[in-house]
Parts: structure tokens; C-alpha cells; sequence
């Protein structure tokens, strides 16, 4: 029997309404049905799109958040049905490594105090000085000096309140530690730092992991079986290299495909897999399977009916896919577009190509150059990209040298207003000369 087993886990979050009376007008469906198993000593990934209901199956493990239905079976022990002073004392072998480590930290609290508080708690050690040895201990596994017990977490850096929470996980000694965005938040040589301290820890303590993560690569690193969710359910689950060698179900293809190469000619040559639309709102999920709105090989009968399950498809590969086995055949064809015009629809691209070719001179027929092969959607989506770009350039050139016209209009009236100014002035200047001289003469005349 595995060490934790999730059986049809479902976590629907009541949406009410109403000035004096909370009305329930519908649910969202934040997890739908998951079922999985972690074996002890088995580090389990957990990946999947922002909002697609990692974080809080997560929490429904340790019922942080309420568990509508299903079930949550640890070491023999449904914990979805226990009350609460019992499923507390449980809590002593389930911990959680938060993603936020400054905001999972008592900013009034010193480490010492925060780490102490969980033994007391659940009753480890005898007294505050045999706790006070046993954190030492287990600062000293996380990479922090003993000296850390006074201080405070915003002192801290990034990576070391981070190894700060999980050693308040080790502390109470667990089992199974829920490892939430362990390292996202951290610069990448403090993830591998982090990712080789959650190894060491595993392998000196026994520990079972259950890690979320949106990073592939980080998640492909550290677990033996990955599952893959969607919209609140799982839709693909296998060993990490099997995944990572062969996805088999459509999204979960184009997760890889997402997944940068290092190598340059490899990167070049693969094919890249842009889906249509955004992720639907679990508040209002499609019928069916889930995610037949962005599948590329979306089918008339079963996508939009009858939800798939998770079903082995061999070596411990489940797959929750209607057409797994055509789709692999390849006897099942592609409905939707995966490439750039996925994104962008090919008709808007082909007329603003033809609009921009309308406004190009036509060449001489004894210079016409010959006729080019069709190019695909991409390329010609590409093409009018550029055409477009060069097009905006023109017009900005346009733009910059009828400004440039007008300062000079500008420059040229300023220097003929100050021209003309000086004229007056001059006029001004000899005027008042002359009638100066009209003064001295009226006044040096002999009178009668």
C-alpha cells in the first residue's frame, strides 16, 4: 500500500451572492477528481499552467482547505474524515515548504521562536534548551549557522528564508513534506542550491516529496513520477524520464515542446506547439474533456461529451485522452492549427499582406521576377509581420521628417520676426537721434 493515496480528491469553492443573504450561485471547481499515489521514499512532481489547481491539492493534503469529496489516505488513515484535534496531530508527520518563504515567517518572531513553536506544539523535546540543541542540529543541515536563531526573517536573504522553511518542516520530523514552488522565487544558483539540499535531506532522513512547480526542468531534476494537471484533474501522469522522452497526451506535448533546448540546431529544427485560446475558467469548465476547446486533435464525437479517464496505457504510463492510441498512430489528424496561426488567424494575416502589396509600385514586366512557391500560414504570417514592421518604419521616417520641415518653417519665421524687430528698433534709435538734434538746435537759437 502506498505511503499517501488521493482517491477522486475534488475542492469546489462556493461562489455566493446577495446584500443580506449569502446565496450560492455556483462553484469554482479549483480541483475535479484527482487520484494519485506516492509511494515512501518517492519524490512526486506535480506541473501544470498557472490556476490549474496545483497549489491547492496541495493544501487539500493537509486540509488547509476543506475537501468537498473524495478521499485522503495517509499511511492507512483517511484524513478527510478526521476531526480536527486528531487531524492536527497528524499534521506533526504532513509539513509544507510555502512558496512565499517572507510571507509564511512571523515577521515578530525570531527563528528561534518559529522553529520552536511547532516542537512545543506536538510535544518534542523536554524543555526549551533540549529544543534549542535539536534546532542547531538542523540548521546546520540547511546550510545556516547557529547564530541565525536571534535574528529576525527580513534579515535573511531570498535563499536563506527559504532553507529556513524547510527546516521548520524538519524540525517536527515528518514523512511526507508538500514542497510548494520550492525555488521559483529564488535566483537559479539558489534553486540548485535549494534542489541538491531537498535531495540530501531525502536520502539521510528517508523523506517522501510531493513537489509543485511550473518549472519543468527544476521538477524533471528532482522527481521519479511526474503528473501533469489541467483545469483541476490530472491528465497525464508517468515516470519523469518517460514523460519528458514521450508525451503522449496532447497538452502535455505542448508543455514540452515549450521546454527550451540548449542545442542551437535542435532548437531550430523542433516543433514548436502554440494552443488556441486561454485556459477556461473553473468556474464555468467545458463539458467533456477538459481540454477539447484548445486541442489540436479535437474529434465531433466523445471530446465534447464524455470526459476521459486515467487510464495505463502501459509501463505505467496513464493518459486521460479519448485518442490516445490514434493520436500516437497517427491516424487521428490535427483539427486546429499548432503553429503561429494558432495564434493569429491566417485570413486577417493574408489580407493585410494583400494591403500592403496594393500600395507597392509594380515592377516593369521585363524586371518582374518570377514567381515564388506558396509559402505556408506561418511563413506568410511572418512575412506580412515584416512587410508590416517595415511599413510602420516608413511611416515613422514620415512622420519624423514632417516634423523636422516644420521646425525649420518655425526657425525661418523666429529669425524674420527678429529681423524685422531689429528694424524697428533702429528706426526707433534715429528717430529719437533726430529729434535730439531738433532740441539742441531750438534751444541754442538767438531770441528776437
Amino acid at each position: 500500500m502506498s505511503l499517501l493515496e488521493l482517491d477522486d480528491v475534488k475542492v469546489h469553492f462556493p461562489v455566493k451572492k446577495g446584500l443580506f443573504f449569502d446565496r450560492t450561485v455556483g462553484h469554482v471547481y479549483a480541483v475535479d477528481g484527482v487520484s494519485l499515489s506516492i509511494e515512501a521514499g518517492q519524490t512526486y512532481g506535480l506541473v501544470g499552467e498557472s490556476g490549474c489547481g496545483k497549489t491547492t491539492l496541495g493544501r487539500a493534503v493537509l486540509r488547509l482547505n476543506d475537501i468537498t469529496d473524495g478521499g485522503v489516505v495517509f499511511d492507512g488513515t483517511d484524513l478527510a474524515k478526521l476531526p480536527g484535534e486528531e487531524m492536527r496531530a497528524f499534521r506533526r508527520r504532513l509539513q509544507m515548504v510555502f512558496q512565499d518563504p517572507l510571507g509564511s515567517l512571523n515577521p515578530r518572531q525570531n527563528i528561534e521562536s518559529i522553529l520552536s513553536e511547532g516542537m512545543a506544539a506536538h510535544g518534542i523535546g523536554k524543555d526549551q534548551t533540549e529544543r534549542r540543541e535539536k534546532i542547531k542540529d538542523i540548521l546546520a543541515k540547511v546550510g545556516l549557522p547557529s547564530n541565525a536563531l536571534s535574528r529576525y526573517p527580513h534579515e535573511f536573504s531570498g535563499g536563506q528564508r527559504q532553507r529556513i522553511g524547510i527546516a521548520r518542516a524538519l524540525v517536527l520530523e515528518p514523512d511526507v513534506i508538500i514542497c510548494d514552488e520550492p525555488v521559483s522565487a529564488l535566483d537559479v544558483s539558489v534553486q540548485a542550491q535549494v534542489i541538491n539540499l531537498l535531495e540530501e535531506l531525502q536520502e539521510s532522513l528517508g523523506l517522501t516529496y510531493l513537489v509543485i512547480a511550473h518549472d519543468l526542468a527544476v521538477v524533471r531534476h528532482i522527481s521519479d513520477v511526474i503528473g501533469v494537471m489541467y483545469l483541476g484533474g490530472l491528465v497525464e501522469e508517468a515516470p519523469s524520464d518517460a514523460l519528458y522522452a514521450g508525451p503522449r497526451h496532447p497538452y502535455t506535448k505542448a508543455l514540452m515542446s515549450a521546454v527550451p533546448v540548449p542545442d542551437p540546431e535542435v532548437e531550430d529544427r523542433r516543433e514548436r506547439i502554440l494552443l488556441h485560446g486561454d485556459l477556461p475558467s473553473p468556474a464555468n469548465p467545458p463539458a467533456g474533456c477538459r481540454f477539447h476547446t484548445r486541442c489540436p486533435w479535437v474529434q465531433e464525437t466523445k471530446c465534447a461529451t464524455e470526459r476521459p479517464p486515467l487510464l495505463d496505457t502501459g509501463d505505467g504510463h496513464k493518459v486521460a485522452c479519448h485518442f490516445t492510441a490514434e493520436i500516437e498512430a497517427g491516424t487521428v489528424k490535427q483539427t486546429l492549427a499548432t503553429g503561429i496561426d494558432a495564434v493569429t488567424g491566417t485570413e486577417t494575416v493574408a489580407a493585410e499582406a494583400v494591403e500592403v502589396s496594393e500600395d507597392e509600385p509594380e515592377a516593369p514586366a521585363a524586371d518582374a521576377p518570377e514567381k515564388e512557391p506558396a509559402t505556408v500560414p506561418a511563413q506568410a504570417d511572418a512575412e506580412a509581420k515584416e512587410t508590416e514592421a517595415k511599413a510602420e518604419g516608413a511611416k515613422e521616417t514620415e512622420a519624423k521628417a514632417e516634423g523636422a520641415k516644420d521646425t525649420e518653417e518655425k526657425a525661418s519665421d523666429a529669425r524674420e520676426q527678429s529681423a524685422a524687430a531689429e528694424d524697428i528698433e533702429k528706426e526707433t534709435a534715429d528717430a529719437t537721434e533726430e529729434a535730439s538734434d531738433a532740441t539742441e538746435k531750438a534751444g541754442g537759437s538767438p531770441q528776437a
